[in-house]
């Protein structure tokens, strides 16, 4: 297993970097390494963002340093998405079966946590994503036709577009994580425009089911300062509570949004106008 830290930066030094300093700040590469677990352990809101990639053999989730805690979920809660082929997430004495596009809570101190895919040669796809806990919940597979479906846009704003929401107040309770997943329909191409903030929350995107050549345009920064990230098939991005987060692709694709910070009200944001974007 093997771990990064990133630093919080802020929006006047977002506003001087230019694109390989902000590709190296706020983008997340090489997610699902085969026979790895590999995670980025985040300044904002101490989020941690990753991916494992079993094989013939299981993953573990072992502790990290940055947590200082004997074990990963000590003090954390965890959300496991598999985007990949079927697989198996056991935790503790419980095994859990994750198909395609279904999401695992696990609750503080749930116990040790490791990973299996079912076929080696069609390999799962762990995306993982964490938070500190202050309360233990209970530990459920939500299947994605589990998850409360939310249909939106249209074709004449090339946005038409179907939310899932996972990790919710509607489905279950967390501490601090809210999960989703937004698919776009075919040709439909932008998400989160018109955009907005939270400077209450920090979110972090994983773009995927992208074809080779295709990519996403991430736009961030703040209103009137914004920048943009150019984005590959299952790369991730780190949104701080300054930065707009809004895309816009060469072809429709999915993303996984992922929130933590002081409540899980999906609805607390604040709009910013068309106007006002520069």
């Amino acid at each position: 297993m093997n771990i990064e830290s990133r630093q919080a930066i802020d929006s006047a030094t977002a506003a001087t970097l230019g694109t390989e300093r902000l590709r190296k700040e706020f983008l997340i590469e090489n997610l699902f390494r085969p026979g790895e677990v590999s995670l980025t352990y985040s300044h904002l809101d101490r989020l941690i963002v990753g991916g494992a990639m079993p094989g013939s053999k299981a993953l573990k989730l072992a502790p990290v340093k940055q947590t200082g805690t004997p074990s990963f979920l000590d003090r954390r809660e965890l959300v496991v998405v598999n985007i990949g082929g079927a697989g198996k997430v056991t935790v503790g004495k419980s095994v859990h079966e994750l198909d395609h596009r279904d999401m695992l809570y696990v609750g503080m101190g749930a116990g040790e946590v490791s990973f299996a895919s079912a076929r080696a040669k069609e390999p799962a796809k762990f995306y993982l994503l964490s938070a500190p806990a202050h309360h233990a919940y209970d530990t459920k597979l939500v299947k994605i036709g589990d998850a409360k479906r939310l249909d939106l846009g249209a074709q004449t704003t090339s946005n038409e577009r179907s939310i899932f929401q996972f990790i919710h107040p509607a489905v279950l309770q967390t501490c601090q994580l809210v999960v989703g997943m937004t698919v776009l329909a075919p040709g439909s191409v932008w998400n989160t425009m018109p955009c907005h903030v939270h400077d209450r929350r920090s979110e972090a995107y994983l773009y995927f089911a992208l074809n080779d050549d295709a990519r996403v345009f991430h736009f961030m920064g703040e209103p009137a300062e914004t920048r943009h990230l150019v984005v590959r098939n299952e790369e991730a991005i780190l949104s701080p509570g300054w930065s707009i987060h809004s895309g816009c692709g060469t072809s429709n694709y999915t993303f996984i949004w992922a929130m933590a910070g002081d409540n899980v009200d999906y609805t607390d944001v604040d709009p910013v106008a068309m106007a006002d974007l520069r």
